[in-house]
């Protein structure tokens, strides 16, 4: 081939070489578009790696830690007091001479004392809610009843009862409509006094520097199984038990209704007359009718006290168990 023939080809294999050749020298270098580059350069943290938010487990409250030391000190005080745990020496000795069986569970106000007697199951149960629930200003005669008998008939209360329904309170004497008062020769000695009533297994005489004890409710359920349950209510004060009403139920599950069904039975049942309009030789039998089964001066000694005992250990367990709370 001579020099022009080939001058003249040169130029048209030039173009088509580098036709050839640069799609793919360009396509092997990797390109990154413009949107790419934004997202990138968006992306390049412009803070502090830190968080401001609190610990998931710290506590939020600012005072828990001065209340948790608060009843750490009640609880440290209560029991320098006194021991909460031992049981006063009153208190384990009627448990031991006497023939009731103590139930308390702990952490309920209730407490249960049972027996047998003969073919009667005896019940025996109060709440340390009477401690709580003591209100000294709820009778203006205060403790000394007898001066209901100084008052005119128009200043005793409503809820005085009359006849001999404080039999054991006080002597068995009330006010007639005229404002006479009644009185038989046996009556002039109280029932706790008498011969025929003295406890055998309790004290005979009581204190007389001793403190007035609150008024406890003690209700006592009789038993006799297939014969039904006689309920007595009853309030111990001062050592004195005294009667407020007697019930009878044929069916012994309506004594001591747990259910509603149960309970809206009872009240549509006949419960008996006041205790306070019954023949006053009837109250005083039902007294020593209580008194053989063991519902007599000495538990009605004991029970405020137990009272008090198991008020201040509940309460003992529930500032440890509000600490405990606190602390969680």
């Amino acid at each position: 081939m001579s020099f022009r023939s080939f001058s003249r080809a040169l130029p048209r294999s030039v173009p088509r070489f580098a036709s050839s050749c640069a799609p793919r020298c360009i396509s092997s270098i990797p390109r990154t578009s413009l949107l790419q580059q934004s997202l990138k350069i968006a992306s390049i943290p412009r803070y502090a790696a830190f968080s401001t938010s609190r610990v998931a487990h710290e506590k939020e409250g600012q005072v828990d830690q001065e209340l948790s030391a608060k009843i750490q000190s009640e609880l440290d005080m209560e029991r320098d007091t006194r021991d909460s745990e031992k049981l006063p020496a009153s208190i384990s000795d009627y448990l031991d001479s006497s023939s009731f069986e103590l139930h308390d569970t702990p952490g309920h106000e209730e407490v249960v004392l049972t027996r047998k007697f003969g073919d009667e199951n005896v019940r025996v149960s109060f709440s340390i809610a009477d401690l709580n629930e003591m209100n000294p200003e709820e009778d203006p005669y205060g403790d000394d009843k007898a001066l209901y008998d100084e008052s005119s008939p128009n200043d005793i209360p409503e809820n005085a009862q009359s006849g001999g329904a404080n039999t054991k309170g006080t002597i068995n004497q009330g006010h007639t409509k005229d404002g006479n008062i009644n009185m038989a020769p046996e009556d002039r000695v109280a029932p706790a006094d008498r011969q025929e009533l003295v406890d055998d297994e309790g004290p005979s005489e009581r204190d007389p520097n001793a403190e007035p004890s609150f008024p406890a409710h003690i209700n006592v359920m009789i038993e006799k199984t297939g014969k039904g349950t006689l309920q007595i209510e009853t309030t111990a004060q001062d050592g004195e038990i005294v009667i407020d009403n007697v019930y009878y139920f044929a069916d012994a599950e309506l004594a001591d209704a747990q259910t509603a069904e149960l309970d809206w039975k009872r009240r549509n049942l006949y419960q008996g007359p006041p205790f306070g309009n019954l023949d006053e030789d009837l109250q005083v039998l039902l007294e020593r009718y209580l008194d053989e089964r063991g519902v007599n001066t000495a538990l009605a000694l004991w029970v405020p006290e137990y009272i008090d005992f198991k008020e201040q250990r509940e309460y003992l367990g529930w500032l440890a168990n509000v600490k405990t709370f606190v602390d969680a």
